[in-house]
């Protein structure tokens, strides 16, 4: 089994969301976060000042899925997350070792 987090941007969280549930998603967690990249921020100007935002808002998707699932989710976030522009976002995928069901207790690719 795969972790996949994206960072992406919050604009894109309703595509995104749409297009794992048309290719069976077993779940995701969405969290608010804040960040940078390379860009360290972005300048921008308001009533004549220029100012630096240097955290700028962005979208966490979390899911956990079979190790056969994850090239086909990825593709999917990419596709659905890409402008093109700075900012766009990265995926990271890591091993989970397991996964419990609380309710039931199942355990592994059955608990996701």
């Amino acid at each position: 089994m795969k972790k996949i987090e994206a960072i992406i941007r919050p604009e894109k969280l309703n595509e995104v969301r749409a297009a794992l549930g048309e290719i069976d998603c077993p779940g995701i967690t969405v969290t608010e976060v804040e960040g940078h990249g390379k860009q360290k921020g972005l300048v921008q100007q308001w009533r004549g000042k220029k100012y630096k935002v240097e955290l700028l808002q962005k979208v966490k998707i979390e899911t956990i899925v079979k190790d056969a699932d994850v090239g086909r989710i990825v593709k999917v976030i990419m596709d659905k997350a890409r402008t093109d522009k700075i900012g766009d976002g990265k995926i990271f995928v890591y091993p989970v070792e397991d996964v419990f069901r609380i309710r039931t207790g199942e355990k592994g690719e059955a608990a996701v």
